[in-house]
């Protein structure tokens, strides 16, 4: 068993450590990227997108285009269990 662990087995560790680590730090930036978009796309819909739309409406009644009303802009938390 000892000369096992001499020869071959350190390579094999060492490699196999290297790819443990290295998947890692891929699945911890795939998981930082997934919050940063959650993130992202709900700034973007509770804070800019009604902005947008009184801008556009403002221009619709400006250029005097009719327009339907502005739809509800309403977040959907499908992470949370509780609801």
């Amino acid at each position: 068993m000892l000369k096992l662990i001499e020869t071959n087995a350190w390579p094999l560790a060492l490699t196999s450590l290297v790819q443990f680590v290295l998947f890692l730090r891929w699945i911890y930036r795939r998981i930082r990227n997934d919050e940063l978009m959650r993130a992202f796309v709900e700034d973007m819909a509770m804070n800019h997108l009604p902005h947008m739309y009184d801008l556009l409406e403002k221009l619709c009644d400006k250029q005097g285009i009719d327009r339907d009303p502005a739809p509800p802009i309403r977040w959907i938390d499908l992470s949370d269990r509780n609801s």
